[in-house]
């Protein structure tokens, strides 16, 4: 005979066909409600975990982790960047001169940010390089004055490779006709497509030619540091910054980026709390279908307590009915969720492309990023289980009190 006897019936319980509808009807919709609440969760998560990934690897691949300049331009940077590379958790250096302007061409108009660079030492702390839609870095050469912008910018102006464009200065200069905007002519030698809101914001050019633009000697204003772990970048650029001269300063990606992660880091959270609710609803309907099931088999339970059947036997029988429940409804809601997971980045983007939707331009990507997390399923559907187990408890109890003399008095 099939052993254990609990399990036996608790399964055959499960398949059986009752005669109360509205039972069966409550058990599916517990199931179903379990499958939609962990294929969801699986799902968000994974979409949170994209744009946290698209944060890092992104937008703070193309801004500087961390940054230590001084208020005197530094002539002499390679052998800051040297000492500074000596650090355990500096895991690269390269030389950076900021200055803003616009951009000008066919008559459009357009901000940027200007990143006079080294492309050697650049590529040690930025994913440019491996995101150059045409053209390259190493085409930035002092005194050619050629310039790297974002595919978004170039689309924008209507621009391409070995197009011209006009940098325009804030800076005034005194001339004879007045005092006037400082000017200067570059030719696109690059297009970098990362995808984010730094193609449209960013721009690059060589580190000398940035400073003659500035009317500086040849030189940078700070080093740029890449860390082995971006948490550590405001503590350990101030902890460099301490060892040298009372001028230099140091700046770090949670000044600039740091509220947007927060953002998402407090977005995540509460968004999985929320979600988390469908599961617990969905272990409630659990335990109103039991307790119905419970009703309807007074009399099963009762023949069974009779035949010798112990309290502890009928308890696991409808602890094993609840817990299949629970599990059909979990590995399915995972099976889903990881479907969902892996696809909804290619779907949202055929959706928004084909409809032209727009549908993220709020956003610092230009898609629905997802990551799946193989410990986050692991997580929701270890919780989903627990609670669908725990939903077992009090209808299974409550099966195991039945007194089989009160139970068979009307049948």
């Amino acid at each position: 005979m099939f052993k254990p006897i609990s399990l036996y019936i608790g399964l055959r319980y499960t398949r059986a066909r009752r005669s109360n509808h509205f039972i069966s009807f409550i058990a599916l919709v517990s199931m179903i409600g379990l499958t939609l609440g962990v294929a969801v969760l699986i799902t968000v998560m994974s979409v949170m975990n994209g744009f946290d990934r698209e944060l890092k690897n992104r937008v703070l691949g193309m801004i500087p982790q961390a940054t230590v300049s001084s208020n005197q331009i530094l002539t002499d940077w390679p052998v800051l960047a040297e000492k500074i590379k000596k650090h355990p958790h500096v895991a690269g250096v390269a030389p950076f001169t900021q200055l803003q302007g616009m951009i000008t061409a066919q008559g459009q108009v357009s901000g940027l940010m200007v990143n006079g660079i080294d492309p050697k030492y650049e590529r040690n702390v930025s994913i440019i390089q491996d995101h150059m839609a045409a053209g390259s870095i190493d085409n930035l050469k002092q005194g050619e004055f050629g310039i790297v912008l974002g595919k978004q910018l170039t689309d924008a102006l209507a621009l391409g490779l070995g197009d011209s464009v006009t940098l325009v200065l804030p800076e005034a200069t005194a001339s004879p006709a007045g005092v006037m905007p400082r000017f200067k002519r570059f030719k696109i030698v690059g297009i970098f497509d990362i995808g984010a809101e730094v193609d449209s914001t960013m721009g690059y050019i060589a580190l000398n030619d940035a400073s003659a633009l500035l009317r500086l000697p040849a030189g940078a204003q700070g080093i740029r540091m890449k860390m082995d772990d971006i948490f550590l970048a405001k503590d350990v650029s101030q902890e460099i910054v301490k060892t040298l001269p009372p001028d230099f300063y140091a700046t770090d990606w949670t000044y600039t980026q740091g509220n947007l992660f927060n953002a998402i880091k407090m977005e995540k959270a509460m968004v999985s709390l929320l979600l988390f609710l469908i599961v617990l609803v969905a272990a409630f309907n659990i335990v109103s279908s039991l307790v119905m099931v419970v009703t309807d088999k007074k009399a099963d339970i009762a023949i069974l307590r009779t035949l010798g059947a112990s309290p502890a036997t009928i308890t696991k029988i409808f602890m094993v009915q609840g817990t299949v429940i629970g599990v059909i409804g979990t590995v399915s809601g995972a099976i889903l969720g990881i479907i969902f997971a892996t696809t909804i980045s290619g779907f949202m983007g055929w959706l928004n492309d084909t409809f032209g939707l727009h549908l993220f331009d709020a956003y610092f990507v230009r898609y629905l990023p997802s990551y799946l997390r193989w410990e986050d399923v692991i997580k929701i559907v270890s919780a989903s289980l627990i609670l669908s187990f725990l939903a077992t408890v009090y209808p299974a109890r409550r099966a195991a009190k039945v007194q089989p003399a009160e139970a068979l008095r009307y049948e």
